[in-house]
């Protein structure tokens, strides 16, 4: 199966955002092909959550899992120790204080 460049998701992902009128920056540019991509949800109350994508061998599914949850210094911590193992790394971080990210719609697993 033919996998999405890491830019065009992020574009796509943003886009999918922006119109469901959700605010959402990229922090990290990572590699345009083959960079992993972290979500930063931040509630704007001092909490986050961060969300990686997962593969899962046995199904075979992709899947978004949580990173870290918490305090959003906590949670940026765990971020920034990510991006030192992989520079490559995108971040996009999401202010909703509804709590909403759209990772579990359709087309963004």
């Amino acid at each position: 199966m033919t996998r999405l460049t890491a830019e065009f998701w992020v574009q796509a992902y943003l886009a999918r955002l922006r119109f469901q009128e959700i605010p959402a920056f990229v922090v990290a540019h990572g590699d345009d092909t083959a960079g992993a991509v972290l979500v930063k949800l931040n509630t704007l109350d001092g909490q986050a959550v961060a969300f990686q994508r997962s593969f899962d061998l046995m199904s075979g599914e992709r899947k978004w899992i949580e990173l870290s949850s918490g305090p959003e210094t906590d949670v940026d911590a765990a971020i920034q120790r990510q991006r030192g193992f992989d520079p490559d790394l995108w971040v996009i971080e999401v202010e909703d204080r509804g709590g909403r990210h759209l990772l579990g719609e359709s087309g963004l697993e």
